[in-house]
């Protein structure tokens, strides 16, 4: 059985999106700004919420921003709103889910019985 690359995101952008949330900072930053909403957060909010603040979180947001799971407007170099990408978010959710028991062959194993949705047919099951 081989595995064939996703459709809207490479094996590769996935394992290095999934590579920046492996830091407990970065996915507690990510968290906080997914909570805020579209609006998102000015730098000086998301260091409140998460306790991080200076170069590290300059550090944080750098690399979710790299990796388009946050993104920043800045004015001069003064950032000051920060917001979770939700497209990319859903992308990469989307992307991981997509073939969501596509090799089972269980009746046990129809997609509505534990997965979120049917991502073949667009269906919710929640």
């Amino acid at each position: 059985m081989s595995l064939l690359p996703f459709d809207d995101i490479t094996l590769a952008e996935a394992a290095s999106t999934f590579a920046a949330l492996g830091s407990e900072q970065r996915l507690l930053v990510l968290r906080a700004l997914v909570r805020a909403g579209p609006k998102g957060l000015t730098i000086g909010e998301l260091g409140a919420r998460t306790g991080i603040t200076g170069a590290t979180l300059t550090h944080h947001m750098k690399t979710l921003a790299a990796t388009k799971l946050a993104k920043q407007e800045k004015h001069g170099r003064s950032v000051i709103c920060i917001a979770a990408d939700y497209r990319e978010l859903d992308t990469l959710v989307s992307a991981l889910l997509s073939e969501c028991c596509a090799d089972c062959t269980d009746d046990a194993c129809a997609p509505d019985s534990h997965c979120h949705s049917d991502h073949r047919t667009g269906e919710d099951h929640d």
